[in-house]
């Protein structure tokens, strides 16, 4: 009984910490004309290019996270440590840094941007380029959780279903995908979440052209600007988004 004061007692701190920013944005939110507001700050298209490019730069991270991956967890080769830090490091980038890198880079006078420039392909300031940023900067989580789950993969229960006859394909799609599930899941996860939110590659990257690159992020960047009722809003419509994806499918690694 003691413990379960203590530890909510210690609880209440981080609690107020995280609630009261959240609570404030409904208390200030002006709801009498949230429609007006939304539509002002351009949240319906926003929120168009948010998904499209959320879930591009999720497809994105994750084919190239996957491979990486595996390889970082069942095989070992010299420089592994080198090869896990140059993929992670994205993750402790500052966001405007890895835009920029990005522009160095792919841009159209980049290391590689005149080679795609030949061939036709422009990434900047495009919903593309917007979605490669965002890939950039996410695919580290995809990386981390999948990593987790091949490591924790139970080989014997593998060469078990391979003993009974079963087929590579079949043992991979009974077995080893049922293993990997959880950490499958928190890996689309954290990837989509942290593409959804991503601003400042995205802004340095792609820009911030509404109906084009401009995602919620910097819908309320932009809307804060002149008009704080509506960036409370659009922050409101994005906070609802990630209750959702909590609800929907983190709940089940909160249980876990």
């Amino acid at each position: 009984m003691v413990r379960s004061r203590v530890a909510a007692l210690l609880a209440v701190p981080a609690l107020a910490f995280a609630l009261v920013p959240l609570v404030a944005l409904a208390v200030r939110a002006p709801w009498s004309h949230a429609g007006s507001e939304l539509s002002r700050a351009g949240a319906r298209t926003a929120l168009a290019v948010s998904l499209e490019v959320s879930v591009g730069a999720t497809i994105l991270a994750v084919v190239l996270a996957a491979p990486v991956a595996w390889a970082l967890a069942r095989i070992e080769f010299p420089g592994r440590a080198l090869v896990r830090a140059i993929v992670l490091l994205p993750m402790v980038l500052p966001p405007v840094v890895a835009g920029v890198a990005l522009l160095a880079g792919l841009g159209r006078f980049g290391v590689v941007g005149r080679v795609l420039s030949h061939l036709g392909v422009t990434l900047p300031f495009t919903p593309a380029g917007a979605a490669v940023a965002a890939a950039f900067v996410s695919g580290p989580f995809a990386v981390l959780t999948f990593e987790a789950g091949f490591r924790s993969i139970d080989e014997r229960l593998v060469e078990a279903a391979r003993t009974l006859g079963a087929s590579r394909w079949r043992t991979l799609r009974t077995v080893t995908v049922p293993l990997l599930r959880p950490q499958l899941l928190a890996g689309l996860v954290l990837t989509w979440a942290r593409a959804l939110g991503e601003f400042g590659a995205t802004i340095t990257f792609a820009g911030n052209l509404k109906g084009s690159t401009q995602t919620l992020p910097l819908a309320v960047f932009q809307a804060l600007q002149t008009d704080p009722g509506g960036a409370i809003l659009v922050s409101l419509v994005m906070l609802g988004l990630s209750v959702l994806v909590l609800a929907g499918l983190g709940g089940r690694l909160l249980e876990r």
